[in-house]
């Protein structure tokens, strides 16, 4: 006799969930495999030279671009309004395009292997930093455009609206000097709420 409720259904793995291990096994053992043949055409001494330069390498190119990364940060900073600089941000710098893989580029300098090795240095190529700059700005953007409800870009749509009927109105309220504020429906019976502070 059945009881007539179904098994529950396992969730279903994605495939980058499913496929993720057997990249990473699949490239440890290329790691591997490219360093034993490079040991053993061009020696073992060889190999760590290139394995410590590597490392050194990409520790530099992770310290530049943390340090660009803070000077961009510092200068967005200055740039909005209210700040020491005062004029209004005109968006990031052209030096700033591309530094999260410059970022990237050191990092994989710095793991042991050939393969991350040469990624890096592929991406010490300003063109090729660029092209997949760009590449992921327009694939971010398309994926907040067809976002679906409940995403990331839905919650900020409702974090704006502040009436229940939805509408945004954007302005600013000028109150000439000794006319009393008219009461707002959102006021308490104690007046008019206090401004909030930093």
């Amino acid at each position: 006799m059945t009881t007539g409720t179904p098994p529950p259904l396992r969730p279903t793995r994605s495939r980058l969930r499913r496929y993720l291990p057997l990249a990473v096994a699949a490239w440890l053992v290329l790691e591997i495999w490219l360093l034993i043949l490079v040991a053993g055409a061009a020696g073992g001494l060889t190999v760590l030279i290139l394995l410590l330069a590597a490392f050194v390498l990409g520790g530099a190119i992770v310290k530049k671009a943390g340090r660009r990364a803070y000077r961009n940060l510092t200068e967005t900073l200055q740039q909005m309004p209210g700040g020491p600089g005062g004029s209004a941000a005109v968006g990031p710098a052209p030096s700033s395009r591309g530094n999260g893989f410059l970022m990237l580029a050191g990092i994989l300098l710095m793991i042991p292997g050939m393969i991350t090795d040469v990624a890096g240095l592929l991406l010490l190529v300003p063109p090729v930093r660029t092209a997949l700059s760009r590449a992921t700005e327009r694939s971010l953007e398309k994926r907040v455009r067809a976002a679906s409800p409940g995403s990331l870009s839905d919650a900020f749509q409702q974090s704006r609206i502040h009436r229940p009927d939805g509408k945004v109105v954007q302005g600013e309220v000028i109150r000439e000097e000794g006319s009393p504020a008219s009461p707002r429906p959102d006021d308490g019976p104690q007046g008019p709420r206090p401004p909030l502070t930093r």
